[in-house]
Order: structure tokens, then C-alpha cells, then sequence
């Protein structure tokens, strides 16, 4: 079985050594994947103080990043959002953000001609990086025809 890495070059630097998504025969995972935009220190939705702690964040606009990102990765290994079959989601406020959040989800990832993939939800204490929403994917590829 083969196993490619995948290095897309529209989405988000990675914060750390690792590829973006790591294809494995017809199976992608993507790493997880937070709303930063590429060439960016700067993360939608985020209000910082002067020691870089988060001060407020709207989850909204993360959301919407973060989906976009999702994509981004998708279409740059030759897949699509339709590909997705299961989603985690690592939320640092469940209370506050998970109804923002599962409105924006079902917007994105419900009805018809999309994804309906399994889901996972949890609350963490925090991220590597000052956001309130990270996703890890994996997505089957599309068939070649």
C-alpha cells in the first residue's frame, strides 16, 4: 500500500513537522486543521493582549476559516468536500461555542449533495496556538475515471 504525503501549497503553514494530510491507498487524513490563514500570523476572529492571550474570539468567523482550510487541503490532494466520511472537532469551550458551531456544521456538512460523515466533538483546554476550533478529517479519495 502506498503512502504519500500531501503539501498543499494554498492552505495554512503548518505550526509543526508534519505534512498537511497523509494519503494511505484511497484514504486521506488530514492533520488537524485550525482557521490561520497562509502567510499569516494573524488568526480570524481573534483578539490577543500584548502577551498574546486570548482576550475574545468569535467562533463564527473561526468556523468559516476552518472549513475553508479543511478544503483547501482537500482540493490541493485531488480530492473534494464531498469526500469527507469522518470529522473531529477539539473545541476550547464547548458551552459557548458548540451551539455557533453545530448550526455553521450542518450548514456546511448537511442537506443534499454533502458530506454527512461521522462526528466527534470534544472540549480541550486548549490548542497549540491561540484558537478556539481545530478539525481532523479523513476523507476518502475520489475514484479516477
Amino acid at each position: 500500500m502506498s503512502v504519500e504525503d500531501v503539501v498543499s501549497r494554498s492552505a495554512p503553514e503548518p505550526v509543526g513537522a508534519y505534512p498537511h494530510a497523509k494519503r494511505v491507498g484511497n484514504l486521506l487524513f488530514l492533520s488537524g486543521v485550525g482557521p490561520r490563514q497562509r502567510g499569516s500570523a494573524q488568526i480570524p476572529g481573534v483578539t490577543l493582549d500584548a502577551a498574546g492571550n486570548i482576550v475574545s474570539h468569535d467562533i463564527e468567523a473561526q468556523c468559516r476559516s476552518v472549513f475553508e482550510n479543511v478544503r483547501t487541503v482537500l482540493e490541493d490532494a485531488g480530492a473534494n468536500w464531498s469526500c469527507i466520511v469522518d470529522v473531529t472537532v477539539f473545541l476550547t469551550d464547548m458551552r459557548r461555542d458548540f451551539p455557533t458551531y453545530n448550526r455553521l456544521y450542518a450548514e456546511y456538512f448537511a442537506g443534499p449533495g454533502k458530506p454527512n460523515p461521522t462526528r466527534t466533538t470534544i472540549e480541550i483546554s486548549r490548542l497549540p496556538t491561540p484558537i478556539a476550533i481545530e478539525l481532523k478529517v479523513i476523507a476518502v479519495m475520489p475514484e479516477k475515471r
